[in-house]
């Protein structure tokens, strides 16, 4: 039997949904795994950092913590994301900040201050298809839609500047439908075709070997919007 190469790999947001499954699915295959959000992940394996993206010391201290065991870092899985379903006129600053700080500087942070440990990573951004120009967009949606759209010319600028120097993959997923927490939250009584199950187990599949087709790319992930 062959033997898996055991890869260390970090997931921001695996507390539920397709986080939650990839989180798990990684562990079963033997990965190590680190899973960095504001509720505790109760899995056998699972090393848990608590941490808030949307703030800037919250991230660096996580960071910090990651790269004092570890010496690298083999996937970066930017899954967290945060929902606001509101009207337009009703958005609070607040709402617009945490809906921005999770679902854009989070990323944007961890990224940097992993950096020293991430050469030859493969950096996976979970995006939605509401965050795709072109696409069809929902009321209710500007703060997380917009959000969820300004992390792709970030990851298609970093692959520019950083893929050959680091001998880094930033890809993003841009996702539809998935029955989570979230889809429930936005869309109340909407049945989606996949389970965050089926959705973790395409993600674990990418994160491991997308990276060698991919570079810089957004890939459209969706069998309904919703």
């Amino acid at each position: 039997m062959a033997t898996i190469e055991r890869k260390n790999i970090v997931i921001t947001g695996g507390s539920r949904g397709i986080g939650y499954e990839a989180a798990r699915l990684f562990v079963e295959q033997g990965h190590r795994v680190w899973v960095l959000s504001r509720s505790e992940v109760g899995y056998s394996g699972i090393r848990w950092i608590g941490c808030d993206l949307s703030d800037h010391a919250s991230v660096e201290s996580a960071a910090m913590i990651i790269r004092s065991e570890v010496e690298r870092v083999d996937i970066l899985l930017h899954n967290s994301g945060y929902l606001v379903n509101s009207p337009f006129d009703s958005i609070t600053p607040e709402q617009l900040v945490a809906s921005y700080g999770v679902n854009v500087f989070g990323p944007f942070w961890l990224t940097q201050h992993l950096l020293p440990v991430l050469r030859g990573a493969h950096v996976v951004g979970i995006s939605s298809m509401g965050g795709i120009s072109g696409t069809s967009k929902f009321p209710g949606l500007a703060a997380y839609s917009s959000s969820k759209g300004a992390i792709i010319p970030l990851f298609e600028l970093l692959q520019e500047e950083l893929g050959a120097s680091h001998v880094l993959s930033f890809n993003i997923l841009a996702l539809g439908a998935v029955q989570t927490e979230m889809l429930s939250a936005a869309f109340p009584g909407y049945q989606a075709p996949l389970s965050a199950f089926e959705m973790g187990k395409y993600v674990v599949d990418f994160c491991l070997n997308g990276h060698k087709y991919f570079k810089g790319k957004v890939l459209p992930v969706s069998v309904s919007t919703p």
